[in-house]
């Protein structure tokens, strides 16, 4: 069977392997009539591998694009890519939670994303997933995202507060605009089959964790369609292979911050560490 067109897959894995608390997974695939999304689904790491494996069974490439740290060498506090992320999701409000060996659990040598990349067998080379064929992994930030996809989102503490499990922050008319700007997003980018869940979801009085996670598997989806798709210039690429790295789009104000950030730690972007000004 001649294998054809690519698959996109939006993993939020809520890091821990925790059945009350599942990931979700949202899966786009490229077909003779343009892109087209599955609503997303609840999902753990098994379920999410299996999800993964048949699709990639049917496809030339596969990426998948995962809110999660994929690369962790750290034993200890913040790789260089969360302290660069920093430098803008604290700028609008946010926190960047540390991603160490120490975390037990998360990334500890039996954590549940060691033995799913393992299984999987993808590159993680974000780089060659714009132009070759195959499995590629790829770490994303949702939240950092938001901030270059919505301007009302980058200012200073104007970050989305959309996660209704967080009853102290948590703000509505957030939760709404995340979901509008999502559907926004995949019609835009000619993405057919999300806009009936967005728009249901939009109109939740009391959404749950569960929606927010479903949520955020969307826009990861939709940050991996924007990487392959969309100029190399509107993305950036924080860190590298060796120290952890993530993708994540990225406007001019953005992207300024960030190198800013990136100049005074000696942190790669787009594979190049940026001279201060």
């Amino acid at each position: 069977m001649s294998l054809t067109g690519t698959v996109i897959v939006g993993f939020d894995s809520a890091w821990t392997d925790n059945a009350r608390a599942p990931g979700a997974l949202c899966v786009l695939r490229q077909t003779a009539a343009g892109w087209q999304a599955d609503e997303p689904l609840l999902a753990r790491f098994d379920a999410a591998l299996d999800a993964i494996t048949a699709e990639a069974k049917k496809c030339k490439k596969v990426l998948v694009a995962i809110d999660q740290p994929t690369i962790v060498p750290n034993l200890a506090g913040s790789r260089p890519a969360d302290n660069v992320a920093a430098s803008v999701v604290s700028f609008i409000g946010g926190g960047v939670q540390p991603a160490n060996r120490s975390k037990l659990g998360m990334f500890d040598d039996l954590a549940p994303i060691w033995r799913f990349k393992a299984m999987l067998g993808a590159s993680d080379d974000a780089e060659r997933a714009r132009t070759g064929d195959g499995r590629f992994l790829m770490e994303v930030f949702p939240a950092l995202a938001l901030a270059s996809f919505a301007p009302r989102f980058y200012a200073r503490r104007a970050a989305a507060r959309y996660n209704p499990a967080n009853r102290r922050t948590f703000r509505h008319p957030d939760w709404v605009a995340v979901a509008e700007l999502v559907a926004t997003l995949a019609n835009k980018a000619g993405i057919a089959g999300l806009e009936g869940w967005c728009d249901h979801h939009a109109r939740l009085v009391s959404p749950r964790k569960a929606d927010q996670d479903c949520l955020d598997a969307i826009l990861c989806a939709l940050i991996g369609h924007h990487w392959l798709t969309a100029p190399r210039q509107e993305s950036v690429m924080i860190g590298d292979l060796a120290r952890g790295y993530m993708v994540v789009p990225a406007g001019a104000e953005v992207r300024a911050r960030l190198s800013r950030a990136a100049a005074l730690r000696q942190v790669p972007i787009d594979g190049v560490v940026p001279l201060l000004d």
